[in-house]
């Protein structure tokens, strides 16, 4: 088990967004504020983390026919509780995600880590796996929503950050943000769908450079030593 692999590859190199090019559905249609992003990343990142371990820890007696379907089952559970969990103590945010919490059940993100990784990996590994994976999807929900909201409205931390009366953080959904220009001044179109893609695009096209930039550098570093060596 290599931790510090594991959380480059989530956050970096095998982020499940913008390199595996999963998730993209909810990532696009669900980023227009701060609060439903914080709320979408940490409600995958705990369904993915306890689905990995409940798989592993079973990967030995799950039937191969089957497996796919166990799958859903287990993921279909731990979807009910956080979706109930959010009615009970955050309904602000269940409101605002709507569907898009129970459509977690066939979330290729958490589909796919169950059978690429977990049915091959222990416990542990398949633990770290899920908090690093649900890191790196948190993290690109954030800089969408922070960039969509900034740009199309001038404003930051909508719906999480209420700055009324003091500095305060809100679980109600009714932050203010702060408002940064006057919205009058904003690009609409970014708050729309249309915008959802412009900037998940944009992302991808950022992630994909750095990426083949740092695999030119490193060939090129491998070829110099080996020069070096002859």
């Amino acid at each position: 088990m290599n931790i510090k692999k594991q959380f480059k590859e989530g956050l970096i190199t095998n982020n499940p967004v913008l390199v595996q090019l999963i998730g993209m559905c909810a990532t696009m249609a669900i980023t227009t504020t701060l609060f439903n992003g914080v709320g979408m990343g940490l409600s995958v990142l705990v369904i993915l983390t306890c689905c990995n371990v409940v798989v592993s820890a079973i990967r030995k007696i799950i039937p191969n026919e089957i497996r796919l379907a166990i799958f859903v089952v287990i993921i279909a559970g731990f979807v009910t509780i956080v979706d109930l969990l959010l009615q009970a103590y955050i309904p602000a945010l269940s409101d605002a995600l709507g569907v898009f919490i129970p459509l977690i059940v066939v979330n290729c993100i958490i589909i796919g880590r169950a059978e690429a990784f977990c049915q091959k990996n222990t416990v542990g590994a398949s633990f770290f796996d899920g908090i690093f994976q649900g890191l790196g999807y948190t993290l690109v929900l954030i800089v969408m929503c922070v960039f969509r909201e900034l740009v199309g409205s001038g404003r930051f931390g909508g719906g999480l950050i209420d700055i009324t009366n003091g500095f305060r953080i809100t679980m109600d959904g009714t932050g203010s943000g702060i408002q940064l220009f006057p919205s009058d001044y904003g690009a609409t179109i970014m708050t729309l769908p249309f915008g959802g893609f412009i900037t998940l695009g944009l992302l991808i096209a950022i992630m994909q450079y750095a990426l083949k930039k740092s695999a030119k550098k490193k060939e090129a570093q491998e070829m110099a030593d080996k020069e070096g060596e002859e």
